[in-house]
């Protein structure tokens, strides 16, 4: 056997993920917004590639189980490329036909989705679609005045009130509140680093507390407070040592806070409803922070005795393909760098269209599945919602798990019981008491949920007492799991409850 270098050929099967597919792949994880931020790039790269306004509404399905189709698009079978060999792409318009002002006579998704509603009962709908108002509504986002800050607000005040040192002083603290307003700086470390008396620092600090809102600079909740309460001429020598024991009040020890604010019942219950009114963290009024609204990917609406699926037309824009334009490029003289750069361009554009026309139509086809297996949800709410996994989509409809996957990630679903992400409706079960079937995970929160809100202020309902009740419902649950969705829920155990009925209840 030689032992030297030599040259063999090998023949083997491997699979290769060509650029193509990874878009593919890439789009369908993305949100409608994130696809309309990639088709902007892919606009200033691609001078074939155009908008023609509104994308293709897709048809709404009559029931759940029928697949929603679109015409056959000239770049899947290959007609377009075709006619430009013959030197006809002028006449190739399939992709460049308005659809939409041709084919539909609705303005949009939005505007079915109102129709069929009605005012009462999709009266947020036409407004999470976006098609209560035209391109050219003015956007009353424009109108807001700019944010200020924390620190803005009181370097303004600061300015106003004080001079030379003492400003400076003031800026020194200022820039170490926090947003919640709370002053997290040792005074004595600012008066070394400035090189001054204590008694300077602490005399501009309260000045700060002279301060828009009423409570900012205090170094802990008790010191917030009663800014607050002096403020408000409360704070008397009984307010002040209710303050000083705020641990007590939270463990709802009232009879010993009586005893040392030497008041009666009716008097702690006034304390009691006065701490209620004060703000414990005034600085969080001037965050900047904006809460971003949700738009939903998909409507779905009922429809006779079935469901109407659409895609949110509003938020996708409809890519064309600008064939006379390449015709023009084609037709001129070029060298054959150029004829190869316009020959990808216009495969790029063909498969990019394509691969958006494809990706609704998987989107609508995962969407038509959860329907069907959460049909119950949509009917009656979320006390009926069941255990769904991915893989029970993905064997029902023959797609791979992970594409189901990307398909629920980013998506929102508007529907008459509100806007709700894909993923929520995939949860795990709890087993039925009678072992017959499951029930989702959502489900049982919402009895817990019911339960405790409903339960009497005293008759507080132990965790056992729950898994009682749930297992008269038919849910078998442990109690640790309850407590678990309990927690999670952010509800407090039953002596937490009861300590809170009990202020709420003397604060009343």
């Amino acid at each position: 056997m030689a032992l030297g270098p030599r040259l063999d050929i090998r023949q083997s099967q491997s699979l290769v993920m060509t650029p193509q597919l990874q878009q593919a792949i890439k789009l369908l994880a993305l949100s409608n917004l994130e696809i309309e931020a990639f088709v902007a790039g892919e606009l200033e790269k691609n001078p074939l590639l155009e908008t023609g306004g509104g994308s293709d509404a897709l048809p709404a399905s009559d029931g759940i189980d029928r697949d929603v189709e679109r015409p056959t698009l000239a770049a899947e079978t290959g007609a377009s490329d075709d006619l430009i060999a013959q030197g006809l792409g002028g006449a190739d318009n399939p992709l460049d036909v308005d659809h939409g002002a041709d084919t539909f006579i609705d303005d949009g998704p939005g505007d079915r989705m109102a129709n069929a509603l009605g005012t009462a009962g999709g009266s947020g709908m036409d407004m999470l679609s976006g098609g209560g108002y035209g391109d050219d509504a003015p956007d009353f986002d424009a109108f807001a005045a700019p944010d200020v800050s924390l620190q803005e607000h009181l370097m303004d005040q600061a300015r106003a009130a004080l001079t030379d040192l003492d400003l400076l002083i003031a800026s020194q603290l200022i820039g170490q509140i926090d947003e919640a307003g709370y002053l997290e700086a040792n005074l004595l470390q600012i008066a070394h680093g400035l090189n001054l008396p204590l008694y300077q620092v602490e005399r501009v600090l309260g000045v700060i507390h002279t301060f828009d809102p009423t409570g900012v600079g205090a170094r802990s909740l008790s010191e917030c407070l009663a800014l607050q309460a002096k403020e408000a001429d409360r704070h008397d020598p009984c307010m002040a040592r209710l303050l000083a024991n705020l641990d007590l009040l939270a463990k709802g020890a009232l009879p010993h806070l009586r005893r040392i604010c030497g008041v009666d019942e009716e008097d702690m219950a006034d304390m009691i409803a006065e701490l209620r009114g004060y703000d414990p963290k005034p600085g969080l009024r001037f965050s900047s922070d904006r809460a971003t609204p949700v738009t939903p990917d998909l409507f779905v609406r009922p429809a006779g005795e079935g469901w109407a699926i659409e895609v949110n037309g509003a938020t996708l824009p409809r890519l064309l393909v600008n064939r006379s334009y390449y015709v023009e490029l084609s037709s001129g003289p070029q060298d054959k760098a150029s004829k190869a750069w316009l020959a990808d361009c216009l495969a790029s554009a063909n498969w990019l269209v394509k691969a958006l026309d494809q990706r609704q139509k998987t989107i609508i086809k995962v969407t038509s599945e959860i329907l069907r297996q959460q049909e119950e949800f949509f009917r009656q709410g979320v006390a009926h919602l069941k255990p769904l996994t991915l893989r029970a989509v993905a064997d029902a409809i023959g797609m791979h798990e992970s594409t189901i996957s990307r398909v629920t990630s980013n998506k929102y679903l508007a529907c008459p019981r509100g806007l709700y992400e894909l993923k929520y409706f995939f949860t795990s079960g709890v087993a039925a008491a009678g072992g017959d079937g499951a029930v989702s995970a959502e489900a049982v929160k919402s009895h817990i949920k019911a339960l405790i809100s409903a339960e009497d202020p005293q008759a507080i309902l132990s965790d056992d007492t729950l898994v009682d009740l749930l297992r008269a419902k038919g849910m078998d649950i442990a109690r640790r799991t309850v407590a678990k969705y309990r927690e999670a829920m952010g509800i407090g155990s039953s002596v937490q409850r009861r300590r809170q009925k009990a202020l709420k209840g003397k604060a009343a």
